[in-house]
């Protein structure tokens, strides 16, 4: 079985140079929410989304989002990573996919911990049904470790059925489906701004384009043969 040669240098200047420019955003639209638009007609709209949604609340919908934002708590997405790595190093022969996964998880997490720490955004006045967790409001964690994911995996999928497309739609629908319907259960809970879970996808939707773009859509070398073939 042949092995991968991987070009250190490429994937650090793929890797390093799109997510240091989107940190760098992620951290400037926080601090711009924070410092300067809190008493712009935008944040009243936002928290008013989140009045809204508590005045609609009932039993029934807060059971159901409570299941549905615990898809993406970080047991559930640290676990689940590291035994879909397994399984796609099983399944695929290589480790591409499984570091490409990985990635996507571990780089939103790093850039969604530095902007939390310097946004420092309240969270919604509302009732929050869950307890607040020490990071702050912006961007909403669960939204985008949910798109690194739960998209991800769709994507890895995808590429490895590209010629069925019921499979390919049903991937994407899971795949989206189950990162918005977080964004919304974390909304509806309390717990997130409208602009935190929308930056939060942004941010997940990158973190997987970047991962992907170095190390699922490239040529790769191997020892074995020298060729070059399909990421």
């Amino acid at each position: 079985m042949s092995k991968l040669s991987v070009d250190f240098r490429g994937v650090a200047r793929l890797i390093l140079l799109p997510l240091a420019v989107m940190a760098a955003l992620t951290l400037g639209v926080g601090l711009l929410i924070t410092k300067v638009l809190q008493t712009t007609t935008l944040i009243a709209n936002d928290k008013g989304v989140n009045a809204e949604m508590a005045q609609d609340r009932t039993a029934y919908l807060s059971s159901i989002t409570d299941v549905v934002s615990g898809l993406s708590d970080t047991p559930v997405i640290i676990i689940g990573t590291l035994l879909l790595a397994i399984a796609f190093r099983l399944a695929f022969k290589r480790w591409n996919e499984s570091i490409f996964l990985a990635l996507a998880v571990f780089s939103q997490s790093a850039i969604f911990l530095l902007a939390t720490v310097f946004a420092e955004r309240k969270r919604p006045p509302v009732e929050h049904l869950d307890p607040a967790p020490p990071t702050s409001s912006f961007p909403s964690g669960h939204t985008s470790a949910a798109v690194a994911f739960y998209c991800g995996i769709a994507l890895v999928l995808t590429l490895h059925t590209h010629r069925h497309r019921i499979l390919n739609l049903l991937w994407w629908l899971v795949g989206l489906g189950v990162p918005l319907g977080i964004a919304y259960s974390r909304m509806y809970r309390g717990m997130h701004h409208l602009t935190d879970v929308s930056w939060g996808f942004l941010l997940g939707a990158v973190c997987v384009a970047v991962a992907a773009n170095a190390l699922l859509l490239r040529p790769v070398v191997t020892e074995k043969t020298g060729r070059k073939s399909p990421a």
